[in-house]
């Protein structure tokens, strides 16, 4: 996964009056969007451009109950409530370290009414939330399989970016369990493992509807593909155009900047 370079200015949480919130090496990032910022450690594993592309990438209609699973510190479940109208993100993390930060971010926020961080294994998840719970269904999930990749000496980035405690088909299955009837996964993944997604999501009742794959360069090969599959929908495949981050200057193109700063119409 890519480390964001967007600009996150570091703030002063003592300015903000929270300073109980932030533990030793721990740092406070501007989100740039409804105003939130979001606790992080360098030397755990921070949030990449990734998980900014699926929060854009993903929507929630008013009303709707939004699940992350795997959501690490917290950022997909924060930005998907700074972008849509649903009633209720939750977050799945088996990291107890990652989840108190992510938790830690919602009270700093003010977002308890509207954000709940679990502590919990995704193989598990619709045995913790109830099957057919909710409407959307977002992950950012180890691309890695095994030891593929070069392994991380710092556990935490290991287990974010390598299947560790679970498979892509385990993913699958527990969405589609957690998932109402024509509810929506969305996810982010890496295009050389595309056979294997599109299948497995066919073989766990997640029909692909929805392909946008992401160029860092225009002349570049893909390195992310974003996806969106409906419960037990019917076959047929959009793919959108390609999504470029850069542009031939180095800097973010208008549509990648534009998906940090989106928000709420209503705000």
């Amino acid at each position: 996964m890519m480390n964001s370079e967007f600009d996150n200015k570091n703030v002063s949480i003592e300015s903000k009056g929270r300073s109980n919130l932030l533990r030793e090496g721990e740092r406070l990032d501007d989100l740039q969007t409804g105003g939130y910022y979001l606790i992080q450690n360098p030397k755990q594993f921070c949030f990449g451009i990734d998980a900014v592309l699926l929060s854009s990438f993903a929507k929630v209609k008013r009303g709707e109950r939004a699940l992350d699973l795997g959501t690490g510190t917290g950022i997909i479940p924060i930005l998907l409530e700074a972008k849509n109208e649903g009633q209720f993100y939750g977050g799945l993390e088996i990291q107890e370290a990652s989840a108190d930060l992510a938790r830690r971010s919602v009270r700093y926020n003010h977002l308890e009414e509207k954000i709940e961080i679990r502590t919990g294994d995704i193989r598990e998840a619709a045995a913790i939330y109830g099957a057919a719970s909710f409407e959307v269904i977002t992950v950012n999930p180890p691309y890695m399989i095994g030891e593929h990749g070069v392994k991380n000496a710092n556990e935490a980035r290991y287990i974010a970016r390598h299947e560790v405690f679970c498979t892509l088909r385990d993913v699958l299955e527990q969405s589609a369990k957690l998932l109402k009837e024509k509810g929506r996964f969305y996810m982010v993944h890496r295009p050389f493992r595309l056979p294997e997604i599109l299948k497995t999501m066919c073989e766990c009742r997640i029909e692909p509807k929805r392909m946008r794959l992401v160029h860092s360069y225009v002349d570049k090969e893909p390195n992310m593909v974003l996806l969106e599959g409906l419960r037990n929908g019917r076959p047929r495949m959009k793919v959108e155009p390609p999504l470029i981050v850069y542009g031939a200057d180095g800097q973010y193109t208008k549509e990648a900047l534009s998906m940090y700063g989106e928000m709420k119409k209503f705000r």
